[in-house]
């Protein structure tokens, strides 16, 4: 909603909300791994575990990427770069979770190459592969 309470013509209004938080998140300097875990502590079940667990197999895999909150979702970055993410499947009312990477993760393969995943469930197998996109993104 705008300043006159009137709907963004085209914007849902978890769109408008992470608009916001991308505005709050530039006009401040944050505090990091502290705000990444208080944006997942906000989140419900069963996204607030996931989040947790892939907080922890980013940090692991690369623990020189700086967390931080992008669009009100945690995030990773080299400098003030982005290189991925995760999105809850709260955030806009998805089915499912994503584990997405910017154009600054080198996961470049041919022509066409995947930089989201969807996670419904993380056990070992998935782990394996998000640690190892993780490295992949910053060799």
């Amino acid at each position: 909603m705008g300043k006159s309470g009137k709907t963004v013509k085209g914007l849902s209004k978890e769109e408008i909300a992470a608009m916001k938080e991308y505005l709050k998140e530039k006009n401040s300097k944050g505090n990091g791994e502290k705000d990444v875990l208080a944006a997942i502590t906000k989140m419900k079940e069963p996204d607030r575990t996931i989040g947790k667990r892939v907080h922890a197999l980013v940090m692991s895999a690369a623990p020189n990427l700086m967390p931080k909150t992008w669009y009100g979702m945690p995030a990773y970055a080299m400098g003030d770069k982005v290189v991925c993410y995760f999105q809850n499947a709260g955030k806009f009312k998805a089915r499912y979770q994503l584990l997405g990477f910017s154009d600054k993760a080198k996961l470049d393969e041919g022509n066409m190459w995947p930089v989201v995943f969807a996670l419904t469930k993380l056990t070992s197998i998935e782990e394996k592969k998000i640690i190892a996109l993780v490295k992949r993104a910053l060799d």
